[in-house]
């Protein structure tokens, strides 16, 4: 493995930054000390720093030689609303919150490179460096990009990266197309008519309504579309009732959609929705269908994709670089990014939890999980990547 020394020496300063934002996690747009932090780490190191874009970003402004070609590295700074349930001396401390998904470590490794690419400048041209709040259901990147950062910031190119537990430290995979399934939410609420649960025949039962429907909308899946099209309708929600012996007025279904093209997310939700107002009507009952769509699918550009495996390779060797990873159907808002601008992002193995110090509830250190924690390993790996990628990116002809 191929790590800027310098970078190996600023392992203990990284890792300290890292835990402390883990134990001030801050939820999406409220990241204000986390930016404060970032800023005047960038200022402390002579970096310009554009703040206020998607109301707490930070962008590091990393300028050498006199190219006017530029490249964009992004981290998302943001936590989760969930309590934490490891006791290591950087536990959160802040109810309810935790940054489970480790966009602590992302921040910390985009602070590493950006201390070394201050301070070395091996490279012709400019590097925008963005600290992005409210990846996790925020849409922190379509907020940026609203209030004009590729304007302000103009790049050829944007590359993302985001840890990946199970995979192996030092390890990294990347997908070149689709990577990540769109995310999209939906509400539906049957509006019935309450009564005695003893006299049913004189009520309209949004219960049993609610499953015909919830019932039927999998045979979408199933039935409808191509098996070879992936696509995922996850009813997560059902609220109904307050009594055991009434028959509530209505009954409401949450969930989400993810697939990974647009056809198929059309024809899921134009099923759900005649599924749904069919139903309601064959059994007397009204209907409010709301669908939402999220976060869009995050494709990967070829020319870029390749050019960053060949930077990975160049760093922890071709084996340890998985170039055909499975497709996930979680999501991500860097895919608005790259919607706007070329680009690729990657997944950088996280390890299978062995890292974690003692205090670590028995959990698995999983994504999401009130039992994560983020690998200080993967410190020195990610800023060494960032590094790379942008000298590479501006110095090649």
């Amino acid at each position: 493995m191929k790590l800027i020394d310098s970078i190996l020496q600023f392992h203990t300063e990284l890792q300290q930054i890292r835990r402390d934002i883990h134990a001030h996690p801050e939820l999406c747009y409220e990241e204000n000390r986390t930016s404060d932090i970032i800023a005047q780490k960038l200022s402390d190191w002579g970096i310009p720093v554009l703040r206020g874009l998607g109301v707490t970003g930070v962008v590091g402004i990393v300028k050498n030689g006199c190219s006017d070609r530029a490249i964009g590295l992004r981290a998302d700074m943001d936590a989760l609303p969930m309590q934490e349930l490891n006791n290591f001396h950087y536990t959160s401390k802040h109810e309810g919150k935790m940054h489970a998904c480790g966009h602590d470590g992302h921040t910390a490794m985009l602070l590493g490179a950006a201390c070394y690419l201050a301070k070395h400048r091996n490279f012709d041209g400019t590097v925008y460096l963005i600290f992005q709040p409210a990846e996790e259901g925020g849409a922190g990147a379509k907020r940026m990009i609203d209030d004009a950062l590729f304007e302000q910031c103009p790049m050829e190119a944007v590359f993302g990266m985001h840890n990946f537990p199970g995979m192996a430290v030092g390890a990294f995979g990347v997908t070149p197309g689709p990577m990540l399934a769109s995310l999209n939410e939906f509400k539906v609420t049957i509006k019935g008519k309450g009564g005695h649960a003893a006299q049913p025949h004189k009520a309209i039962d949004p219960i049993m309504i609610a499953v015909q429907i919830a019932q039927s909308w999998q045979t979408i899946i199933t039935l409808n579309k191509s098996p070879l099209d992936l696509g995922v309708l996850s009813i997560s929600q059902i609220h109904a009732g307050s009594a055991v012996n009434v028959i509530p007025d209505e009954a409401t279904l949450i969930g989400t959609v993810r697939t990974f093209s647009i056809d198929v997310l059309n024809l899921i939700e134009q099923r759900m929705r005649d599924i749904a107002q069919h139903t309601a009507s064959a059994f007397d009952a009204q209907l409010e269908f709301q669908f939402r769509r999220n976060y869009p699918v995050l494709v990967n550009h070829a020319k870029e994709t390749a050019f960053a495996i060949d930077v990975m390779r160049a760093i922890v060797g071709t084996d340890q670089v998985d170039i055909q990873m499975e497709p996930c159907l979680a999501s991500e808002d860097f895919a608005f990014m790259l919607l706007e601008k070329p680009g690729c992002y990657v997944h950088i193995g996280n390890g299978g939890g062995e890292h974690r110090d003692s205090g670590h509830h028995l959990g698995p250190c999983n994504l999401h999980n009130p039992s994560y924690d983020f690998n200080d390993d993967l410190l020195p790996i990610g800023a060494t990547y960032w590094v790379r990628l942008a000298e590479t990116y501006l110095n090649k002809a």
